[in-house]
């Protein structure tokens, strides 16, 4: 059984393939992107895919408010993905804050370069200290 970090990888690539699809305007089914990239069917890994589909305007409009500058649709489809992974787990479940930065972080590193992995900190860390922490 995958641990719940190795099933965040398996977020980040199904979220990076339903952006593709989008930004190419191929018709796609969620489940059928999810059954490509994870072999057993998964709770936490359907929860997560359809919880930041369902919130991605206000995900997304809550990135901008603290991308100094950016726009989260300027982000690589990936660290878009990581982004939104580490925003809908802080905003939406039950996972210790720590928990929801460390993991997005942790990705950042793998799949992201530095000043990408230190964006999403300091994004998240915002969020935490002035969407959560009031």
């Amino acid at each position: 059984m995958k641990s719940r970090s190795e099933l965040r990888v398996s977020i980040m690539t199904i979220l990076y393939q339903i952006n593709m699809y989008k930004k190419n305007k191929i018709d796609y089914n969620v489940d059928d992107v999810i059954k490509e990239v994870v072999e057993v069917d998964n709770e936490f890994v359907k929860e997560t895919v359809y919880g930041i589909i369902t919130h991605e305007k206000d995900i997304d409009e809550l990135a901008n408010k603290y991308l100094d500058g950016w726009n989260i649709d300027r982000l690589g489809n990936t660290d878009k993905a990581i982004l939104e992974i580490g925003i809908y787990e802080l905003m939406y479940t039950d996972t210790p804050n720590i928990v929801c930065i460390n993991e997005a972080v942790e990705l950042s590193k793998s799949y992201s370069d530095d000043s990408v992995r230190k964006m999403i900190n300091g994004v998240l860390d915002k969020i935490l200290h002035n969407e959560i922490n009031e």
